[in-house]
């Protein structure tokens, strides 16, 4: 295998260092005394929710991990690996109206339905809950990171409208378990956590976006300013 230039992997270390970054805390929220203590408290498990769905996700995604694996393969499992990424079923559930509808449903479903509880009983059943957390943010994310090859590119503004349409997402979930009258869940029988994790959730999610939206607008001004710059290039100006 060719050895990249030196600048080249000079410039990948620091896009490396997110996923690493994202990795560890996919980790701490899912490994070690974060989760024992999401079972005993419901607001810890709104802390790791967040974390795995709104913190690494995207981290993980900044280090365009398709594009890494599919430089790292060669043959016929590259040629596999690219069919799966032009095929049908992969460009439906990978377009953003796609993305943002899963994004949704997982959040709302798992919530306001027996899953919720059974995850809190069944260690398989909470496994397949926070898969399933983690492959709707990767998915919702993809559109807005855009670092690895995608049948669907979004220009700036519409990343940062995608953004702002999924911000009320949190607070009305986080409202709805908030403005609740009694506990939802019997292995959380305290309305005090039950509403600590609603505004957790709530006002923490809600950060979360802001800052993504805030990142959104500073790349897009940063495209803008670079193209500017080719066209008085060319121009010779």
């Amino acid at each position: 295998m060719r050895r990249p230039p030196d600048d080249e992997r000079h410039r990948d270390r620091p896009v490396i260092l997110w996923g690493i970054t994202g990795g560890l805390v996919l980790a701490g929220a899912l490994i070690g005394p974060v989760p024992a203590f999401a079972h005993e408290h419901f607001w810890v498990h709104m802390v790791q929710h967040l974390l795995v769905m709104l913190v690494a996700a995207p981290l993980i995604l900044l280090s365009a991990p398709v594009t890494r694996v599919l430089r790292a393969t060669r043959g016929r499992t590259r040629f596999r690996l690219a069919a799966v990424l032009r095929s049908r079923p992969f460009r439906v559930v990978s377009h953003p109206l796609v993305t943002w509808g899963l994004f949704a449903l997982v959040m709302w479903v798992t919530h306001f339905s027996p899953i919720y509880q059974l995850a809190v009983d069944d260690e398989v059943v909470h496994l397949a809950e926070h898969s399933a957390y983690l492959v709707a943010a990767l998915l919702f994310w993809t559109p807005v990171i855009g670092l690895d090859p995608a049948r669907h590119k979004l220009s700036w503004p519409v990343r940062i409208a995608y953004l702002l349409l999924a911000l009320p997402l949190q607070s009305f979930l986080g409202l709805a378990l908030y403005s609740s009258e009694r506990p939802l869940y019997a292995a959380y029988p305290s309305l005090d956590d039950q509403r600590l994790g609603a505004l957790i959730m709530w006002i923490g999610g809600d950060l979360l976006f802001v800052f993504a939206v805030a990142l959104a607008v500073g790349g897009w001004m940063r495209a803008e300013t670079k193209e500017a710059e080719r066209i008085d290039k060319a121009l010779g100006v």
